[in-house]
């Protein structure tokens, strides 16, 4: 395990690793060394380095113990205290966005075995600790996973040298070198290139006056490996500068992230969206790292909105139950006295305004739970969080006027005629209110699910009264749109449930509309966009969605690819003024697995529904193979279409019952394993409701075929 332990607020709460030592004992005299970093616990300013914020809990510290059970049944704990010995080590610079530095110089051979002469060492301090509760770490550690190595090597000027690792990623270099005693190896990480061919930190937010390095200083003893040990970051390319003659004879990219488990699994013919999945799901596992950050590199930081937007996107593919319990507590953690929960978390820094309240961001902590719920039906978070998501449903009322919201970011980074940040095509009232709504109606169920009628009952006025006044300010009846009439405007109150049932239909239509006038393109931001896939995956248009992601000019995933991105950009338009490893913008991953695979789970749901497939074949996507496994077992989706003919091949895991809904028109000499559905074995219920086929099965392995109604 790397980097631990994990990130909370320190004076909230403290993480503590367990770890069995016995293979590491033998008998007679044994020693234990610790290194200790900054990490997030100590950001400190430091004159040419990058910081993105100032904020300190002390210098660093350590608690730790070691019990001891003995053979004939006597025990000892040995303590951290003042019998504890200290001394500056070889690291002489580390910072979770600064970089690290090493002088190798400065180590003390064996100065971790029991027979070291620690002369000059100096008795340990005994300090309080930050104040925070000390609980066990539950999440997955962050280790080292893929090693990158050089696909191309330049020297864009004399004595510089410029590896190229063929992938952005997030984690940090390691090398071996060989040299004289105090040669030094300065290593600049970076994205992009500029049109010199050196390495640029503009992405990042770096500059060549506060710039991320990492640097070594040789001690001479023949050839040396190095890698940092407390800093990490989002890089594609690295620059060596060197003082002295050091030669390097090996540097390769480590990239890191949590430990967790692979949940899903998905394929496609089409090897444009085999790459946008690549795309997304590599940006995913560069922001994993003890909270989902919004990038690598630039702030690092626990942005809420995306761990309910982009909820599906990440939980079909891995399994991240204890990471959003974690998570939960770190936006209970960082909720105010007023109810306000702050959009980051945990809050290491204040920002100001929406950047600090905003109820997309803020109402994470009642969406990120619930969505939890849906996919691994575990009601623990939910109650363990209900009186800070009343809190904040009571916030966001207090600031509400009519009960309307009109405040925050809004559909940050959508696509308008001004660069890329607050909301431009959508006024803030409609998605922070349509927000409001949705956590006003999860509450109900919650409330439900928790044996609370009062409350849920109270949640389903309020409810009611935003819709109303929703409605009575933000609908215009007579052309069938919301607000502006911009995507997000119209896709939000589809999903969330605002759009009165008869108008419904229209709505859909001018969402289609805007899309189809915008060439296929996508306007939606950060919010929206979520909406967006949503609304068509749900509503039947897995068509439009599919046109929209086959675009390779601005904006879409194809440009990006087409400018060479291997991680998902911030913005739409691949600006490499921007980051380059961001995955905010990932919601079309979840299309991939609900949509045309057509995999869908509710825990929250009753059988058969908890487990629906409803595969939609579109474009020239002649087959697809998906897996997740759920909280009831495995389900697999695996489709082909040749002319007029679908197979469809579904695995349903052991005590489940299913929903399969064949694509529209597939009505035809429909077979469930070779025979007539009446018949075949774990199938029933079937209906024909216009030109869909569904049917009901339990357990086991299935294959439908059906031929498409001329």
């Amino acid at each position: 395990a790397v980097l631990t332990p994990g990130w909370t607020d320190y004076r909230k709460r403290v993480f503590y690793d367990t770890y069995d030592i016995t293979r590491l004992l033998h008998p007679g005299s044994n020693a234990i060394g610790v290194l200790l970093g900054n990490g997030m616990y100590n950001v400190e300013k430091t004159p040419g380095r990058y910081t993105k914020f100032t904020g300190s809990f002390g210098l660093p510290k350590l608690i730790a113990e070691i019990d001891l059970r003995y053979s004939d049944g006597s025990e000892q704990r040995v303590v951290t205290d003042a019998q504890w010995e200290t001394a500056p080590g070889p690291i002489v610079f580390s910072s979770t966005y600064g970089g690290e530095d090493y002088d190798a110089r400065r180590e003390q051979p064996g100065w971790d075995m029991p027979a070291f002469h620690d002369a000059g060492w100096q008795p340990a301090a005994v300090v309080n600790g930050p104040g925070g509760q000390l609980v066990p770490e539950r999440i997955p550690p962050a280790k080292v996973f893929d090693h990158y190595h050089p696909q191309h090597i330049t020297h864009p000027r004399p004595g510089i040298v410029v590896y190229d690792l063929g992938q952005n990623f997030a984690g940090w270099p390691e090398i071996t070198v060989h040299g004289h005693r105090g040669d030094q190896i300065k290593l600049l990480p970076g994205e992009l290139l500029d049109s010199n061919g050196l390495v640029t930190q503009r992405s990042a937010g770096g500059s060549p006056d506060a710039q991320t390095s990492f640097t070594y200083t040789l001690r001479s003893q023949g050839t040396e490996r190095w890698r940092p040990r407390f800093s990490y970051y989002g890089f594609r390319d690295v620059q060596v500068e060197r003082k002295g003659n050091p030669e390097i004879d090996s540097l390769e990219g480590q990239s890191i992230h949590d430990d967790v488990a692979v949940d899903g699994h998905f394929r496609s013919s089409n090897t444009l969206l085999n790459r946008i999945h690549a795309l997304i799901n590599n940006a995913i596992l560069s922001n994993m790292v003890s909270v989902l950050t919004d990038c690598p590199h630039r702030e690092k930081l626990g942005w809420l909105e995306q761990t309910h937007l982009n909820a599906a996107s990440l939980m079909f593919n891995y399994n991240l139950a204890a990471l959003y319990a974690k998570m939960s507590d770190d936006m209970s953690d960082a909720q105010l006295a007023d109810g306000m929960v702050p959009d980051i978390a945990p809050e290491y820094t204040v920002f100001e305004a929406g950047f600090r309240d905003s109820p997309e961001w803020g109402s994470a902590v009642i969406l990120t739970p619930w969505v939890a719920y849906q996919f691994y039906g575990d009601l623990a978070p939910l109650r363990a969080h209900y009186k800070s998501m009343q809190r904040y449903a009571a916030y966001l009322d207090s600031r509400s006027r009519d009960h309307m919201l009109t405040y925050g970011l809004g559909d940050w980074y959508d696509i308008g005629p001004n660069p890329p940040g607050e909301s431009q095509l959508t006024s803030k009232g409609l998605t922070a209110t349509a927000i409001y709504y949705q956590d006003l109606t999860t509450l109900v169920r919650i409330a439900g699910l928790l044996g609370e009628p009062a409350d849920a009952a109270r949640y389903r006025d309020q409810a009611d009264a935003v819709k109303s006044a929703f409605n009575a300010h933000l609908f215009h009846p007579d052309m069938k749109q919301y607000d502006t009439g911009s995507q997000t405007a119209n896709a939000m109150p589809l999903v969330v449930g605002l759009v009165p049932e008869e108008h419904r239909a229209g709505v859909l239509a001018n969402l289609v509309s805007d899309i189809r006038k915008h060439n296929n393109h996508v306007t939606a931001g950060d919010v929206g966009f979520h909406y967006v896939v949503r609304a068509l995956t749900d509503n039947g248009r897995s068509d439009v969605l599919y046109d929209m992601l086959m675009r390779m000019d601005k904006p879409s995933y194809g440009d990006q690819l087409a400018h060479g991105a291997t991680t998902l950009t911030e913005a739409w338009d691949s600006d490499p003024n921007s980051s380059q490893n961001h995955f905010m913008l990932g919601h079309a991953e979840e299309w991939f697995y609900r949509g045309l695979a057509g995999i869908h789970v509710d825990m929250s749901q009753k059988p058969p529904r908890q487990i629906q497939i409803e595969p939609a074949p579109v474009g020239d996507v002649a087959s697809v193979k998906a897996s997740y496994h759920s909280a009831l077992g495995e389900v697999t989706s695996n489709w082909t279409r040749e002319g007029e003919t679908f197979s469809l091949t579904v695995r349903i895991p052991a005590s489940v019952q299913a929903t399969i809904v064949l694509p529209p028109s597939y009505n035809r000499t429909v077979q469930v394993n070779g025979r007539e559905p009446a018949s075949a074995s774990g199938a029933s219920a079937l209906q024909a409701t216009g030109n869909r086929v569904r049917c009901v099965v339990t357990a086991g392995e299935y294959r439908f075929t059906a031929r498409r109604m001329n």
